[in-house]
């Protein structure tokens, strides 16, 4: 909203003008969402221990993770107050593309909301029933990917971008719908199920944000798309701000979320963030490349299905404890091992999805 008023105010003075770059849009955006983290952080803490909203601990987990019941969680509101309120400030809250993944990150952090107020607050240990977590979310999803459908302008919006080949662009059609449906569930999903370190998930979360935010800026500069032959997206470089405050929000959290943690994000944040991170793979038209750089995420759902298949059908366990990072726990490792070599791989993952940009 504030770019309004700066487009008022540069009539009068000059310097206002600056606030028309994208660039600088992005980087007041990156400082409002973190300074909001880091100084409602605390109080946001103290007021989720007032009310005694901590965190479960499963009793047939690590021993290591015992110690950590009661610590506060729910702390995920934080992060995506500050990326909304950072958004509607620096974006441009008309691009259908701001409004598309706003709606993501609210509409599944709701859901998220509900999940941890029935474990929580309400002592029911399942939380919102998986069938009607997965309605709600499908729900969410294929509104958003259908409203993207709808309102495509040009072809390129509909089309599989295939990494390593400069030509090669699979017109989607109603697949769209399909493809962006799983992308948004799955990522969401695979966020939350990787939230169970303290900052396993949040910082690889920033580090895929601002990727995608760099793609983002790419594919919505026309020269710099036709350079390195991917679709020229008009407006998606506006999603730069939203990745911004994503990156400001998620590093602020981060700090009080550290090992050893002093708030715990909740499905409140995992959810969202992770559908905010698909919706942003399919508007940016690089859903494989998105999928190599949360190579984390990936494999961190895949553990749990490999391993739930694998009990049911033979009834043993591949590994010792699924999601893959209680495996390594169990074998012994360090919970900031496991942590930091986690991180480590996904920055890997990152680099090398970007280096797909150029190789073509």
């Amino acid at each position: 909203m504030l770019i309004w008023l700066a487009e008022f105010l540069q009539q009068y003075v000059s310097g206002f003008a600056v606030v028309q770059y994208l660039s600088m849009r992005a980087i007041l955006s990156v400082l409002t969402a973190l300074g909001i983290s880091l100084l409602f952080g605390p109080q946001m803490i103290q007021r989720l221990i007032d009310k005694q909203l901590g965190q479960t601990v499963r009793d047939d987990g690590p021993e290591s993770h015992l110690e950590k019941a009661g610590t506060p969680t729910m702390g995920g509101a934080l992060i995506l107050i500050s990326i909304c309120i950072s958004t509607l400030l620096w974006a441009d809250i008309t691009n259908r593309y701001v409004q598309a993944v706003l709606a993501a990150t609210i509409c599944f952090g709701a859901i998220g909301w509900v999940d941890d107020y029935r474990k929580i607050i309400e002592k029911n240990s399942r939380g919102l029933e998986a069938r009607w977590k997965y309605f709600w979310q499908s729900i969410a999803a294929i509104a958003i990917v259908t409203f993207l459908y709808l309102t495509a302008s040009n072809p390129q919006e509909l089309q599989l971008i295939v990494p390593f080949f400069k030509d090669v662009a699979l017109g989607m059609g109603w697949f769209y719908i399909v493809l962006g449906y799983f992308v948004v569930v799955g990522s969401s999903n695979a966020v939350n199920l990787t939230d169970g370190l303290d900052g396993l998930a949040i910082l690889p979360t920033v580090l895929v944000g601002s990727a995608l935010g760099l793609i983002a800026y790419l594919v919505g500069h026309v020269e710099f798309s036709n350079y390195l032959h991917i679709p020229y997206l008009p407006g998606a470089g506006e999603l730069v701000v939203y990745c911004a405050a994503l990156g400001g929000a998620g590093l602020g959290f981060l700090w009080f979320n550290t090992y050893p943690a002093q708030v715990f994000m909740g499905d409140v944040g995992a959810l969202s963030l992770g559908a905010a991170l698909g919706v942003m793979a399919i508007i940016t038209r690089h859903e494989i490349v998105f999928f190599v750089m949360s190579g984390i995420f990936v494999v961190e759902t895949l553990s749990v299905i490999i391993q739930v298949t694998s009990f049911k059908l033979t009834g043993n366990r591949i590994f010792r404890m699924a999601p893959l990072h209680h495996h390594y726990e169990l074998k012994g490792w360090p919970e900031p091992r496991v942590i930091v070599r986690f991180w480590i791989i996904t920055v890997i993952l990152v680099l090398f999805g970007l280096a797909t940009l150029k190789l073509r």
